[in-house]
């Protein structure tokens, strides 16, 4: 199994403020078209497909990959990923949250398989070391709080 994890501040010296609403709109607003917030040409399909009061569903080609997730909303807290059809299954978590003193903070933390490959062989080991690296999901989550600022900038983006 793969399980990585990173935390980062939302509010970071030097980087306009955000707040909870405006971080969380970027996140949902990524969790329905991440077209917007990956590099250009990574993501070229991103379709949200069925939805209700609690969660929608969404198909998308990534690099290449189709895959198919749940993605469950909890308003202004976490979005939960559950890779349900492509070559990862499992979960996907992006939560925003105080940490000690107050600074708010947004975690990102998977626990995934590879469907058909042998676990903890070399593909996960190699997927393991893709999310914890410095091109993985640390990375991520500072290009995500980057784009929700260029978009509330651009007047693209309420919260």
């Amino acid at each position: 199994m793969i399980y990585s994890t990173a935390t980062v501040p939302v509010n970071p010296e030097g980087e306009p403020r955000l707040t909870r609403a405006q971080a969380w709109a970027g996140l949902e607003l990524k969790a329905r078209d991440a077209r917007l917030f990956l590099p250009p040409g990574l993501c070229t399909r991103c379709d949200v497909v069925e939805e209700s009061a609690t969660r929608f569903v969404r198909d998308a080609t990534i690099g290449g990959v189709d895959l198919r997730e749940i993605v469950v909303l909890e308003p202004q807290s976490k979005v939960t990923f559950f890779q349900v059809a492509g070559p990862r299954e499992g979960a996907i978590v992006n939560e925003l949250f105080e940490d000690e003193a107050g600074a708010l903070q947004l975690r990102f933390y998977g626990y995934l398989g590879l469907r058909g490959k042998t676990p903890n062989g070399p593909e996960e080991q190699a997927e393991q070391a893709q999310f914890d690296g410095e091109t993985g999901y640390r990375a991520a989550l500072l290009s995500t709080l980057k784009r929700t600022r260029e978009l509330l900038a651009e007047g693209k983006l309420q919260a």
